[in-house]
């Protein structure tokens, strides 16, 4: 008897997981395309995660995505790290080589400048300064992202300043902090305005920066999509603003890996929303 070719299985890593929409996203892919394979959430306690990581490809896993609290660790334990996974500080992605190599990479910076190109395709840029808002994981990936385009200026404004002067120190002079206090002056000017925090989000506190000085014209997103229309949103779409939610990134930062996985790029469309946000 012939050995038959084992099926690819991918998943995402986290703790917790339960929450997440990756499965629905990436199942309805599985589904869209008629492709062999399974993705699974998997749940793994930190102090397990160098031994699970170095298992899982003798299952017969050819990736993973990755989520809070491992995306820093997985550094670590990857054997190649792509220079914006390492610029960045973190990895969302895995691909486990044939040769037995865990690669690293970080797709959520690409995932986040898509979701924009694809729903404001009037987006410039280079037109004018960025603010930032919140200097986590997330935002260390939109922050490379916006250099990376073209963006003259970043104006970065967090609850603890410590957090956003580090960001300065790794990322340059296009940076310049400001005190979480100040952030509603940040944006009278402003041509692209980014939540990067989790306020907002459905169970946590409410965001209560000041909007009266948001300038019209600017591109506002934010990458909470629980509620997809979040209050942010809400208020600079009253404003005049272009807006973007956050499911988008989520879609967006998911094809790469899946095309590595299963050979297929998959399509970012509004089917595939529909599926995630039924899910």
């Amino acid at each position: 008897m012939t050995d038959l070719p084992r099926i690819p299985l991918a998943g995402v890593i986290g703790h917790p997981i339960a929450h997440s929409r990756s499965p629905a996203l990436h199942g309805y892919w599985l589904r869209r395309y008629g492709l062999k394979g399974h993705y699974i959430p998997i749940d793994i306690a930190p102090g397990d995660l160098p031994e699970l990581i170095r298992t899982l490809p003798r299952l017969g896993f050819v990736g993973l995505n990755v989520t809070i609290p491992h995306k820093e660790a997985i550094l670590q334990i990857a054997d190649i790290v792509t220079d914006r996974a390492a610029l960045i500080g973190a990895a969302n992605t895995l691909i486990f080589r044939k040769d037995g190599k865990i690669h690293a990479d970080n797709t959520d910076g690409s995932g986040f400048i898509a979701n924009l190109r694809q729903n404001a395709a009037h987006w410039a840029p280079a037109s004018g300064p960025a603010v930032v808002l919140g200097a986590g994981g997330a935002a260390r990936a939109v922050i490379a992202a916006l250099i990376e385009v073209g963006v003259p200026e970043i104006r970065l404004a967090n609850r603890t300043r410590p957090r956003a002067d580090a960001l300065r120190s790794d990322f340059g002079a296009k940076v310049h902090v400001h005190e979480w206090v100040q952030a509603s002056n940040l944006l009278e000017d402003a041509a692209t305005v980014v939540n990067t925090t989790s306020l907002g989000m459905t169970g946590k506190p409410d965001f209560r920066v000041p909007l009266d000085k948001l300038n019209p014209r600017a591109l506002v997103t934010d990458l909470v999509y629980t509620p997809l229309k979040t209050q942010f949103l809400i208020e600079a779409e009253a404003k005049g603003c272009t807006v973007v939610d956050g499911l988008g990134m989520l879609l967006h930062q998911a094809a790469p890996g899946f095309e590595r996985w299963f050979g297929v790029r998959p399509e970012v469309d509004e089917a595939t929303r529909k599926a995630v946000l039924q899910a």
